[in-house]
């Protein structure tokens, strides 16, 4: 049975790619760091699947958060056929309040961690037989939005992450990128600051966090001959002036 990493994997986007992988056939490996209650419920419904799961928590926000995924990912598989990077942080601040703290926090799990922990596990990824990494992006790294300069950073920098390392671990190994929109808004958006946004989608929509886990399964699954590519999900936000 293939087996797939997904990290953040407790809540929201995370938790759905983790669904839709376990459909596509895949034993999972389900990590969390601050959401970790609700990894054992939802290894519930996968193992009800007939899945495989096994749940792990690590700060990834430090190098040893990261080293410890590594080591526990390596003593319970030999290989590692699908690695999504979920995990990431999301936090608006101006930028003349940014602290080196909170811009080195955001690097850490948003940049650092997916970079660290593919080079860690690249023995397991080149033992699968068609291995994939899928980075999970956001249009921000590619539109800049006011007081979230270090995460757009961030993500454009995994952006960049996403290209390079589809040139470098080619041919084992596929990298690519899936980028969401507005998908499952901020719990402390209003009213209007969501209406404004949807202003701007040509969908005229929010998307669902099953859109982007489609994406993921669509990649790791069905495009063998796509790697470097950052697949945009945002109901076509990203193509509108």
């Amino acid at each position: 049975m293939p087996v797939a990493l997904v990290t953040g994997s407790a809540i929201r986007i995370g938790r759905a790619t983790a669904h839709a992988l376990a459909e596509a056939g895949f034993d999972l490996l389900l990590h969390a760091h601050g959401s970790a209650e609700k990894l054992s419920p939802l290894r519930a419904e996968l193992e009800a699947r007939g899945r495989t799961v096994h749940c792990l928590q690590a700060d990834l926000s430090t190098e040893e958060g990261v080293a410890q995924l590594a080591r526990e990912v390596s003593a319970r598989v030999p290989s590692l056929d699908v690695l999504v990077h979920n995990a990431g942080i999301f936090e608006r601040v101006a930028f003349a309040d940014i602290t080196r703290a909170q811009y080195r926090r955001m690097m850490a799990i948003n940049l650092e961690a997916p970079f660290f922990l593919t080079q860690a596990l690249l023995p397991q990824l080149h033992a699968a037989p068609a291995p994939s990494v899928v980075h999970v992006t956001d249009i921000g790294g590619e539109r800049a939005l006011s007081h979230y300069a270090h995460y757009g950073v961030s993500k454009a920098g995994l952006l960049m992450l996403t290209r390079q390392l589809a040139v470098e671990l080619a041919p084992r190994v596929r990298v690519n990128a899936v980028s969401p929109g507005t998908v499952a808004f901020p719990e402390d958006f209003t009213p209007e600051q969501r209406a404004s946004v949807l202003r701007r989608v040509p969908l005229a929509r929010e998307g669902e966090v099953e859109d982007i886990a489609r994406a993921v399964v669509f990649l790791v699954t069905a495009a063998p001959y796509v790697t470097g590519q950052v697949l945009a999900v945002d109901g076509g936000r990203s193509a509108a002036l």
